[in-house]
């Protein structure tokens, strides 16, 4: 990697400070506007800590925030303890239907989370399907809400992010190394404990905390099925619907320790995984064995049974939309009835879902470019501001951000509340760490001499970023972008803050439609959903030439 150089005010250098701009707007800003309005009593103008005090000193509060702790920590145990050895069965035997099961596990993986707890309710709820068929046979199964559900909702959601992580991970482990200790008599799940997983620690570490992050800030499922159990982003959103139209201050003290939380465990991560970290290359990448007949069966069960219980609410809520319904009821019969009333009440709702992602898509894509090259080729004082910046949407919570850019741009000069600028606002700031780092991770690869050479002989610099090193990123621009796409269309948490009648999204859509009991058009709509996310997969793979997808 390039040394640190001395900032130039360049063409490079006004970009740099362009971008520092941008992110000092969109996001410094907001995050001060939280802050100020967090300890500022509007009665009396001063300074108060009043906001945390009753959040602390009232249990209410306090357990909502133990609550969320116990159910990240349940998913993310769950999560770690279905998709680590999956991953391993996937590339360490062979399976029929690899191809296929890997794809299914990515469709599960990015379909929005709450359409996963809409989905079980149908299956497991109190009418539930599961629940009805079971309770004529005379057993009582437990129903979906609660703790319990909330945590197998989000397992089953977010164990494919560990199993994309750790695949990606034994890609690199060196086939040499399981030869030896199988020579030494280690075999079986004695070395998947004994050798893989220290091997992998440092992955597993990583994976672990997205999946908490992503637990701690899922805001839909618990709406959906938590009942009277209670997490933080659901009080957050309550808090603040309840408090809009007066002091809002109590709201964003709830963000502001939402923040804090977030930050200390992804501090608290990175101190240990940096202390557990090392490089390893795979010179003999590990080889795929047939396995043994009796372990032929149950591999083969446990892959084709994890990843069928992953799919299964998707499948369902596709044959839901289906069935025939007479206003918000089922009745006997099949029909396009729900896809009707989908496309002709909330058909607005579907071209927002294309459209606001779109353009938040060009405008990530373009900057992510630009931080990526900075980051890798211009590395100075400024453009490390840059790249750590970048990185702290990554630890904001989805309805915190939401909150705060509402709260901040909702009065002139920039009244941008109510309006499709600021959503797509939120989706640029959300997405573009991910479609950075796969920028980077690309660049890195091509040599500077490239470049070098195109100056040399007479090219500009911009000429020489567009017309050489932008196309020789292609590859890995698209890839991220495409990913990036894909988790866009299924935003709830920021979405739902800032919506208005005129912005809606699908995710929105079908939320409120779930709320309102239309189960029927709730389900056509996430079908829809399903349908662009699988489409965006089947290009993501044609792009790449059917690789894998690996985090």
């Amino acid at each position: 990697m390039k040394a640190k150089q001395k900032f130039t005010l360049d063409i490079w250098g006004l970009i740099t400070l362009g971008i520092i701009g941008v992110y000092l707007l969109f996001l410094l800003y907001p995050m001060a506007h939280l802050m100020k309005q967090s300890v500022y009593d509007p009665q009396t103008g001063q300074f108060s800590m009043e906001n945390f005090i009753k959040f602390f000193s009232k249990s209410y509060y306090l357990n909502t925030l133990l609550n969320s702790f116990k159910v990240s920590l349940s998913a993310t145990f769950l999560s770690i303890l279905i998709g680590t050895p999956l991953a391993y069965l996937f590339s360490a035997y062979k399976i029929r239907g690899k191809s296929m099961l890997n794809i299914l596990i990515i469709i599960a993986s990015m379909s929005a989370p709450f359409i996963g707890a809409y989905s079980w309710i149908l299956l497991l709820g109190r009418s539930g399907v599961i629940t009805v068929f079971f309770r004529k046979l005379g057993i009582v199964l437990p129903d979906i809400y609660g703790f319990s559900g909330i945590v197998l909702v989000m397992s089953l959601q977010l164990f494919p992010l560990v199993f994309l992580y750790v695949r990606g991970a034994l890609a690199n482990i060196d086939n040499s190394l399981l030869e030896a200790a199988n020579n030494l008599g280690c075999s079986g799940l004695k070395c998947f404990f004994k050798v893989v997983i220290p091997l992998i620690m440092p992955t597993l570490l990583a994976a672990g905390l997205l999946v908490f992050m992503r637990a701690f800030a899922d805001f839909g499922t618990p709406m959906l099925i938590g009942e009277g159990y209670r997490t933080f982003p659901v009080v957050l959103y309550t808090e603040f619907v309840n408090e809009v139209k007066g002091n809002d201050g109590f709201a964003a003290a709830i963000a502001i320790i939402a923040i804090i939380i977030t930050t200390f465990v992804f501090l608290v991560q990175k101190y240990i995984s940096n202390k557990h970290s090392f490089e390893i290359s795979a010179l003999h990448p590990m080889v795929e064995k047939e396995p043994k007949k009796a372990q032929k069966f149950l591999i083969h069960l446990y892959a084709y049974l994890v990843v069928s219980i992953a799919i299964l609410p998707q499948v369902y809520v596709t044959y839901t939309s289906f069935k025939n319904t007479s206003g918000k009821i089922f009745v006997p019969g099949y029909s396009l009835r729900s896809y009707e009333t989908a496309f002709s009440k909330l058909g607005a709702s579907i071209q927002n879902t294309i459209i606001i992602p779109l353009l938040a898509l060009i405008i990530v894509v373009l900057l992510a470019v630009l931080i990526a090259y900075l980051a890798v080729r211009r590395r100075n004082a400024l453009t490390n501001t840059v790249d750590i910046l970048s990185m702290v949407p990554y630890i904001v919570p989805g309805t915190v951000l939401g909150i705060a850019l509402l709260s901040s741009f909702n009065r002139r000069p920039l009244l941008l509340s109510g309006t499709m600028l600021i959503m797509v606002i939120a989706l640029v700031i959300r997405r573009l760490p991910y479609t950075i780092r796969s920028s980077v991770a690309i660049l890195l690869q091509i040599p500077l001499s490239i470049e070098e050479a195109a100056i040399s002989l007479g090219a500009s610099k911009m000429k020489t970023f567009f017309q050489v090193t932008v196309p020789m990123m292609a590859a890995g621009i698209i890839s991220g972008a495409i990913l990036s796409w894909i988790t866009m269309i299924s935003e709830l948490s920021t979405a739902v803050i800032l919506y208005t009648g005129r912005t809606k999204t699908l995710t929105v859509a079908v939320f409120t439609e779930v709320l309102r009991g239309n189960y029927g058009v709730a389900a056509a709509l996430s079908s829809i959903l399903t349908v662009l996310t699988v489409i965006s997969l089947l290009v993501f793979n044609k792009i790449n030439a059917g690789r894998e997808i690996s985090l």
